[in-house]
């Protein structure tokens, strides 16, 4: 489900540092392995005199220095686009890699220094996070390092960074927090709003008068490699105004709390859905300062990723791996169909069509819906907290999809819990 175990493993290296050595760097060496995502790299001296032994630390790669604390810490992290102040984020690339060390003070019994390296190596999990937010570089009162605070808190992996127009919330954002900042903007005009996800600087200049000038803006961003989002089509406030058959990857169909401009957008997915299309729908807060009821990732979406990079989680939601929860801690859902998942196509060869859904924390009183292209095929009341697994036999159908729909005594309402991606079949 949800929670998968990460795969790590340790190396532990001692090194002896003679009084001779005093001044000198000197290299451990070590192999980076394949597919690992990040490493943590810790050290401890001890003196073989009364004399203190003083060793600074840093790194190298395969092709160069990629970080220096000397004296000043006793471990660092390194990962693909998050590290240590200090340190450089990129590619770990496998090979031959070293811990480096200054002996800057060596006693004259000699030091010992030993290293120990760990090892987090990518694996395929369910990452969550929120696709749409805002801060103080538009008309949010939140700052960037507020932003992933409130993320940590939550134990989230990810924000977008998506300020009205503008693009300096990509260059300005924190590298010390362990979530995942995606680069993002949105696409603000007076007839309808867009998210462009995953790089700096999508497009020069947001101004618009007509139609042709969004498909100009839009492809502007596309060929910056953008991901286009449509936001909240519905909305009774700032809905999709242009035509819906411009260029886009996915939509919008959960903004904030779950309200009828939600159900509206949630209606034309499912359209969607029947026509034909693999449209893939996500969810994000739209979160601009403190609210009682728009909070960060409400709703919380999921993702199923090969690793927790902005690549990582862009191309996973890509490939429709993804489902919606109400909060963080909200019920979730995952829906399986032999080895296929949410938002994958079951071949026609296949011969089995069951579907195995399979939700965790749930209420009792929730209410499980599976629908596909026909029609809601089941309806599930859950009688007990915790976990609760449904077959279904898809046979004759072109998608599967889940929803669960709770009561909040908050607001006196019955409301959208979760929702997935379909899984689709040829």
């Amino acid at each position: 489900m949800k929670h998968v175990e990460r795969i790590r493993s340790v190396t532990t290296i001692t090194r002896r540092i003679a009084h001779s050595e005093q001044s000198n760097y000197i290299e451990v060496p070590f192999e980076m392995p394949k597919h690992a995502e990040e490493i943590v790299v810790n050290y401890v001296i001890e003196s073989h005199g009364e004399q203190k032994a003083v060793i600074d630390l840093g790194l190298r790669d395969t092709a160069r220095v990629r970080g220096w604390s000397g004296g000043a810490r006793k471990a660092f992290r390194l990962g693909k686009e998050q590290s240590t102040p200090g340190y450089l984020s990129g590619d770990l690339t496998p090979g031959n890699w070293a811990v480096l060390h200054n002996a800057y003070k060596v006693p004259s019994e000699g030091c010992s220094v030993t290293v120990t390296i760990e090892f987090l190596y990518k694996i395929p999990r369910w990452l969550k996070g929120d696709l749409h937010t805002h801060s103080v570089n538009s008309d949010g009162t939140f700052t960037l390092e507020e932003n992933a605070a409130r993320m940590e808190e939550l134990g989230c992996d990810f924000i977008a960074m998506t300020d009205h127009n503008t693009v300096s919330q990509n260059i300005t954002y924190p590298r010390h927090t362990s979530v995942v900042m995606i680069p993002g903007m949105e696409f603000t005009t007076n007839f309808g709003h867009s998210n462009f996800l995953g790089v700096t600087d999508p497009i020069r200049d947001f101004r618009v008068k007509g139609q042709e000038d969004v498909n100009a803006k839009i492809a502007e961003a596309r060929a910056n490699g953008a991901k286009i989002v449509i936001n909240h089509p519905h909305c009774e406030y700032c809905p999709w105004e242009w035509d819906f058959n411009v260029d886009h990857d996915w939509v919008e169909v959960w903004n904030g709390p779950f309200t009828e401009r939600n159900v509206r957008a949630l209606n034309w997915w499912h359209s969607q859905l029947v026509s034909g299309r693999r449209l893939v729908a996500v969810g994000g807060s739209d979160t601009h300062r403190p609210d009682p009821y728009v909070k960060h990732a409400m709703p919380c979406t999921w993702v199923y990723a090969s690793e927790k990079t902005v690549d990582g989680i862009l191309s996973a939601i890509g490939l429709g791996h993804v489902v919606i929860t109400y909060a963080p801690n909200g019920p979730f859902v995952e829906l399986n169909c032999g080895s296929y998942r949410v938002g994958d196509i079951v071949p026609a060869g296949e011969r089995s069509r069951e579907v195995y859904l399979q939700a965790e924390d749930l209420m009792a009183g929730d209410m499980i819906k599976l629908f596909s292209n026909i029609r809601l095929e089941k309806e599930v009341l859950v009688s007990s907290d915790g976990v609760l697994s449904i077959h279904f036999d898809a046979e004759g159908t072109t998608f599967v999809r889940a929803e669960v729909w709770r009561h909040f005594d908050e607001v006196n309402m019955t409301l959208m819990a979760a929702l997935t991606n379909p899984i689709y079949f040829d």
